[in-house]
């Protein structure tokens, strides 16, 4: 009961403060102007990888980071220390409940924001060619990213209980992470870096929930029948004298980067939850060892 009633008592202070309206409201708006931006040009699964950038990359990264570091740093730990020592509550208790509060504050604007994005990207009619997107691919990716944002989270919870002070704890982090994050994207290891794991999200998106197999005549896919009427429309140009239309944007130019064609999702869920695990865990042993 504790533990719960902090759980409520967290999100009702989260979604009451102006940095959780605000991120919503800027967040939307982002989300808005890169579908319109991209509506006719990109297929399905590169716009809604470009939908997701900003919350596994840049800007979102940031304020994701500074919700985790918040329950236990600054100011906040003076009316912590009399809350625990004057209550019936242990310290694991609050930083848990704490911990999922802005866990679930950050999924909520993660769904609320693309979901509806989402669902216009997939069903829309749309001038580019149709996009093999399944359902699969959809509910694989949206879970890897809420992993990511987890985790996210729960590196700021570790940093801000380590360091204390939430200033110090967001410079580490920004310092610290992007360029091991760099690093790990020369490798192309989507399991630890949220740019690889972005650039790999088209090809999760397609991905089917069982490999057919092939036949001794497979039929003509989407690509190959619209790249035959691009030639045929260049050649009926070519005869009148026409200048050519300009072929279709397929992808976006930052999704060309790299094959993720041995994309594993159980590789890149374990690569993100133990590390999650591991930081709150360690979060936790770190906090109850402390004098209050």
């Amino acid at each position: 009961m504790p533990a719960l009633a902090i759980l409520r008592y967290e999100l009702g202070s989260l979604w009451s403060g102006w940095l959780v309206r605000l991120w919503l409201i800027a967040a939307g708006l982002v989300a808005l102007l890169s579908l319109a931006a991209s509506w006719a040009q990109l297929q399905s699964a590169i716009l809604i990888s470009s939908l997701l950038f900003p919350f596994l990359v840049f800007p979102w990264f940031l304020i994701v980071i500074l919700l985790g570091i918040s329950p236990v740093t600054g100011s906040r730990l003076d009316a912590l220390a009399d809350g625990i020592l004057s209550r019936p509550i242990t310290r694991y208790e609050y930083l848990l409940a704490s911990w999922a509060a802005r866990v679930v504050t950050v999924l909520a604007v993660f769904f609320l924001v693309l979901a509806p994005c989402v669902v216009l990207a997939v069903f829309a009619k749309r001038e580019p060619a149709p996009d093999t997107v399944t359902l699969y691919g959809v509910v694989c990716a949206a879970t890897l990213v809420s992993l990511v944002l987890t985790f996210l989270v729960s590196l700021g919870f570790l940093a801000g209980t380590l360091l204390r002070r939430p200033l110090v704890a967001a410079v580490v982090l920004i310092f610290v992470w992007y360029p091991i994050n760099v690093v790990l994207h020369t490798f192309s290891l989507e399991e630890f870096s949220p740019i690889s794991l972005t650039q790999a999200l088209p090809t999760l998106l397609r991905t089917p929930w069982q490999v057919e197999e092939e036949g001794p005549e497979p039929p003509l896919n989407a690509e190959d029948a619209e790249a035959m009427a691009r030639t045929a429309a260049q050649f009926l140009s070519l005869l009148s004298g026409a200048p050519p239309p300009p072929p279709p944007r397929q992808s976006g130019d930052f999704f060309d980067r790299g094959s993720y064609d041995d994309f594993s999702f159980w590789s890149v869920f374990l690569g993100y939850s133990i590390p999650t695990l591991a930081a709150v865990a360690l979060a936790t042993w770190c906090f109850c060892r402390r004098d209050l």
